[in-house]
């Protein structure tokens, strides 16, 4: 009996020591979290792709813990607000962080 207890301990702390490694921290996503970050950033590449104003521009996404961030240069402000606007409008984003520059 002593031996199935062993190996009942075991396996438990092995299942807690696997569930631990997927939750996520404050500096890592978890992999749901990173899953879902993925959609994210790719929904707001279309959503930019899809409007005309921003289609030309080489605007780079990135998204962490469901906050994206914007990076790369537009010809004026305007167009930098518009992708921002857009960004925030894709479901599940919770803020945008604009890094963009002008020209």
């Amino acid at each position: 009996m002593t031996v199935l207890k062993r190996c009942s301990a075991i396996t438990a702390a092995a299942l807690l020591l696997f569930a631990l490694g997927c939750a996520s921290t404050s500096t890592k996503e978890s992999t749901g979290e990173y899953v879902d970050d993925t959609a994210i950033t790719t929904k707001v590449k279309t959503a930019i792709f899809n409007e005309p104003s921003l289609k030309v521009l080489k605007i780079n996404v990135e998204t962490y813990k469901s906050v994206v961030q914007l990076s790369g240069f537009a010809d004026s402000s305007a167009t930098i607000a518009k992708a921002a606007d857009v960004a925030r409008a894709v479901p599940g984003v919770q803020s945008v962080k604009n890094d963009m520059r002008l020209k």
